[in-house]
């Protein structure tokens, strides 16, 4: 699995929790001012005053339909214009309390579930370690590292999809060098000794190994080739 890939389903996640919340909270929101602007215009019209009282708020949340909001919900005058404006409110956490929050808390909780596996796929993958044959538990015969993993009673490497990575024999060997290496790092020298033992410079040879290897690897795994330094490659986790 690429990492862009688990990236873009992880924000995917987390974005649609996010839409979730907010379009029940939305819906909840217009829910709430139309039981209160109904409320408030009955109890206006009940008092006939211009002045709030104990008696207003009471008769104000008599007729609210909502249960949640009788206690919740506010009545206050703006006196900003001329003339006498009540206004019913009601604070963003009651509204929120009271809207469905359920399948984006689902969601959320789904991001942070492919998160973690994720990140433990990728560890699992980081430390190339050998997986044991079934059948005999003596021998490893598999070698897992970024994605890509190497049959040894096959010869053959395997994407994460467990799809032939096909390869020219020369790459097939630099590659079983560099799951075999600890560190999965190789020198110069020691590709060349191993791969053209008879060529006294096989730099440019070398070269073009590895330019065409590249693409085949990071196409099939989480994997690349980085020259350190020009004197050796490194198989690295991208």
């Amino acid at each position: 699995m690429k990492q862009k890939y688990a990236v873009i389903v992880f924000l995917m996640l987390i974005a649609a929790s996010g839409l979730t919340s907010f379009s029940s909270y939305s819906a909840t929101e217009r829910l709430v001012e139309d039981d209160m602007s109904q409320a408030l215009a009955l109890a206006l019209d009940e008092q006939q005053s211009d002045v709030i009282s104990a008696d207003t708020i009471r008769v104000f949340n008599s007729h609210l339909q909502l249960e949640q909001l009788r206690g919740h919900a506010m009545l206050a005058v703006d006196t900003r214009q001329k003339g006498f404006r009540c206004e019913a409110k009601c604070s963003a956490a009651t509204i929120f309390s009271m809207s469905e929050q359920r399948p984006a808390l689902a969601l959320w909780m789904l991001a942070m579930l492919w998160a973690g596996f994720c990140f433990y796929w990728r560890m699992t993958q980081r430390d190339g370690s050998f997986v044991f044959d079934s059948a005999n538990t003596k021998e490893p015969s598999r070698c897992v590292f970024g994605g890509l993993s190497y049959s040894e009673t096959e010869a053959r490497f395997f994407d994460a999809e467990g799809q032939h990575v096909k390869l020219t024999p020369m790459q097939q060997q630099l590659m079983e060098m560099f799951f075999r290496s600890p560190n999965h790092a190789l020198s110069k020298t020691e590709i060349c000794d191993a791969l053209w033992p008879k060529k006294e410079d096989a730099n440019e040879t070398l070269y073009t190994l590895i330019r065409r290897l590249k693409p085949i690897i990071e196409q099939h795994s989480d994997l690349k080739i980085e020259a350190d330094r020009g004197k050796a490659y490194e198989l690295k986790v991208r």
